[in-house]
């Protein structure tokens, strides 16, 4: 049971790296929670909470980017009942001028599980530096 919940979670991360990555954001409405309590912090931003604001902040992201590639890698998966995190790296590769960008972002994703779905309710990036 524990092993089939931990691989429903990592599908549902790679789901919601696939929409970040595809910059989709009709596919990143489909991984979110769209809740009061949920929360986003992209790396140098403030806190995003509740789903229309969290929404915004992806919307900007990807009316501001041309493309976007993900190699996930350090990947711990824990579950704990209706709850899981994903914590990881995230190697980006984006293209928002001529020149690729390289960078490394530690990422916590929190899920819940709501009905039969894993539904994304926090996500927080921080700059890896160095």
């Amino acid at each position: 049971m524990l092993e089939q919940r931990i691989e429903e979670v990592n599908k549902a991360n790679h789901v919601f790296y696939a929409a970040f990555g595809n910059l989709d954001i009709g596919e990143m409405d489909k991984v979110w929670a769209h809740q009061e309590y949920v929360t986003c912090i992209h790396p140098g931003w403030t806190l995003r909470s509740d789903w229309p604001a969290v929404r915004d902040s992806w919307v900007l992201i990807f009316n501001n980017t041309f493309s976007m590639t993900f190699e996930l890698t350090d990947v711990i998966v824990q579950v704990a009942g209706d709850m899981a995190w994903v914590v990881c790296v995230e190697n980006i590769t984006t293209h928002q001028s001529d020149e690729p960008q390289q960078a490394k972002v530690l990422a916590t994703n929190l899920f819940e599980r709501i009905g039969d779905e894993w539904l994304l309710i926090h996500h927080h990036g921080s700059a890896v530096m160095g």
